[in-house]
């Protein structure tokens, strides 16, 4: 759903998902590839995780993005555990999506 609102078409989510969950990366920039290693770590064994991943992101984020990083993942993660735990289905439909009865259309937008 965020490859959705971020204005993906579903062709392109599907092409970068796949590549994504297949390990793929070499189309996704130094950064992306950098952050991608150090989720996966992340979510692999925590306690892995040392001084040296926390510098490769600082090299290609710089500091207070790299905790921003951290921090979005660590979230995440958490995230997906609770949900596993109380074992909650992932929604069928983007709730992004707008419901095309309700987008007003050029005559109707207030100027």
């Amino acid at each position: 759903m965020v490859l959705a609102v971020a204005g993906l078409n579903p062709d392109d989510i599907t092409h970068k998902t796949r590549r994504l969950a297949g390990g793929d990366w070499s189309g996704f920039s130094a950064a992306e590839r950098a952050a991608f290693a150090f989720a996966r770590k992340q979510a692999e064994d925590v306690s892995s995780v040392g001084e040296a991943d926390l510098q490769h992101l600082k090299q290609h984020f710089g500091t207070e993005r790299a905790l921003d990083v951290i921090w979005w993942l660590g979230h995440c993660h958490y995230m997906t555990r609770v949900a596993d735990a109380f074992q909650l289905p992932l929604e069928p439909d983007n709730v992004f999506t707008p419901d095309p009865g309700n987008v007003p259309n050029d005559t109707q937008r207030v100027q």
